[in-house]
């Protein structure tokens, strides 16, 4: 098989908004070289202030980009919940500064990569782990089906949301949205289902072949 294997999709959450903007017209690898730099930084650099800084350039980013706030919020509404909670366990445990510092980190690094995200297509991105992943060929993994295994794993967490939410509506509809089996199990049965046609689709195709 020649060339990169990439399921056709623009985006794990449907983030990718399309623009003319510097960020939009950087190359993908100097995006996720300088947002793992960024992450190794938060790690590295200690403090509130840092911290501030930090989102202060996840936030210049998100401007430079002129991605729509609704674009990037989706994604930040989980991050900012555990954000607060988790703050608010180091503010019990360690202190104002160390729950600031925490909260801060986790939510630049979160915004400034929904900013790679709607800035890069993913088929892109994609074909950048392909690449980087070129060294797995000596231990018998093509660099192909890494990226193919990523796309699918990322395009599964939004049918895996739907799938929860359409299960949930649907026992309320019945009257039991307060019985677990009613959510439960349909919804794993539902999982288990697209798990197996995904898995025929790609043995249709030959991609589960060596």
């Amino acid at each position: 098989m020649s060339g990169p294997i990439r399921p056709p999709w623009a985006g794990p959450l449907g983030l990718y908004h399309p623009g003319t903007s510097v960020i939009h017209r950087a190359p993908a690898g100097v995006k996720l070289a300088f947002l793992a730099l960024v992450a190794v930084a938060v790690v590295a650099v200690r403090g509130p202030v840092s911290a501030l800084v930090f989102l202060a350039v996840a936030l210049l980013a998100q401007l430079v980009g002129r991605v729509p706030w609704h674009r990037t919020t989706r994604g930040l509404v989980p991050a900012l919940l555990t954000a607060v909670l988790v703050g608010a366990y180091q503010w019990w445990t360690r202190g104002w500064a160390t729950a600031v510092e925490v909260a801060l980190d986790l939510v630049a690094l979160v915004l400034l990569a929904a900013v790679v995200t709607a800035t890069t297509r993913a088929d892109t991105l994609l074909d950048v782990l392909a690449r980087l992943a070129r060294p797995l060929r000596h231990v018998g993994l093509r660099p192909e089906t890494f990226a193919l295994a990523v796309g699918l794993f990322l395009r599964t967490i939004p049918v895996l949301a739907r799938m929860s939410l359409e299960t949930r509506d649907a026992a309320r509809a019945r009257g039991l949205e307060r019985e677990p089996r009613a959510l439960l199990v349909p919804a794993a049965v539902r999982m288990v289902a697209h798990a197996r046609a995904t898995g025929d689709a790609l043995a249709a195709r030959g991609l589960d072949e060596r």
